[in-house]
C-alpha cells in the first residue's frame, strides 16, 4: 500500500498558490489578505482599539465589522479596575480568563477566574464591574454589537 502525502492547504493569490509555511510570519501579523479574511494578532491589533477586534465601530468593509458580536483582548495591570459599574448592559457577554487572576463583580455575588480557560457569562441587564487581582488578560464577546451603545465612562479627577 502506498501512503498517501497530506498536502498544505495553500491561499488562493493574485500570482498563484502560496504555502503558508514559507511565508514570514511577519507578513501575516495585521495584514488583510483579501477582502473577507483579515490575519492579525491579537494583542498588538488591540493596543490600537482600546483592545476591540471586532464588532459594529470597524471599518464597513472591514472584515472584523459585525453587527451580531463583539471580541476584546483585554490586557489589565494588577490593580486595575473599571471606573464605574456598568448598569443597564444590553448585551450578553462571556468574559474568558487567558492569564493573570480576574475578579468579575455583579449583583449579590463575586467571581474569581483563577485558572486560564475560567470563565463568566452574564444576560442582558445584568450590571456589573471588574478588577484585576494580578495582571491578567481577558477575552471578552459581547453580543449583538449595538451600534451607537457605549457605557458612560466615569472622568478622572482633575480632568473635567
Amino acid at each position: 500500500m502506498t501512503p498517501r502525502i497530506a498536502h498544505v492547504r495553500q491561499a488562493p493569490t493574485a500570482v498563484g498558490p502560496v504555502d503558508l509555511r514559507h511565508v514570514p510570519t511577519e507578513l501575516l501579523a495585521s495584514a488583510r489578505v483579501s477582502d473577507s479574511v483579515y490575519v492579525g494578532n491579537a494583542g498588538k491589533d488591540a493596543a490600537l482599539d482600546r483592545g476591540w477586534l471586532l464588532g459594529h465601530f470597524k471599518e464597513v468593509g472591514d472584515p472584523r465589522r459585525s453587527e451580531a458580536v463583539e471580541i476584546k483582548w483585554g490586557v489589565h495591570p494588577r490593580g486595575d479596575e473599571r471606573s464605574r459599574w456598568v448598569e443597564g448592559e444590553e448585551r450578553t457577554a462571556l468574559l474568558v480568563l487567558i492569564s493573570g487572576r480576574f475578579r468579575v463583580e455583579l449583583p449579590g455575588r463575586s467571581v474569581l477566574l483563577e485558572e486560564q480557560g475560567d470563565y463568566v457569562v452574564w444576560g442582558r441587564g445584568v450590571d456589573h464591574s471588574w478588577f484585576a487581582e494580578e495582571e491578567s488578560v481577558v477575552l471578552t464577546v459581547r453580543w449583538p454589537s449595538v451600534p451607537g451603545y457605549a457605557v458612560e465612562e466615569a472622568v478622572p479627577p482633575g480632568r473635567r
